[in-house]
């Protein structure tokens, strides 16, 4: 099926892109040939919408998280003195 419709097209098809896009094929609409939007189904926008949770490792190792975005420096300091 189609899957990339200039504006005045999905326009004038909307059912048809609308369908596409419910059968789980992500529909992408362009403006002077520049893709600008992308309709999907409800159900695929709530599964891409939804909180992630999971290990920290996993959420660490993301490629979307810069290293240096990430503080790993150790504090020198040693604490205080407590008399017992």
């Amino acid at each position: 099926m189609h899957s990339e419709w200039q504006l005045q097209e999905a326009k004038n098809n909307l059912s048809q892109l609308i369908k596409a896009a419910t059968k789980g094929e992500p529909q992408v609409v362009t403006v002077h040939g520049k893709p600008t939007a992308v309709v999907v189904s409800a159900d695929e926008f709530a599964r891409l919408t939804r909180p992630q949770r999971g290990k920290l490792s996993s959420a660490l190792l993301r490629p979307d998280i810069a290293g240096e975005d990430l503080d790993f420096t150790r504090s020198r300091d040693t604490g205080r003195s407590v008399e017992l």
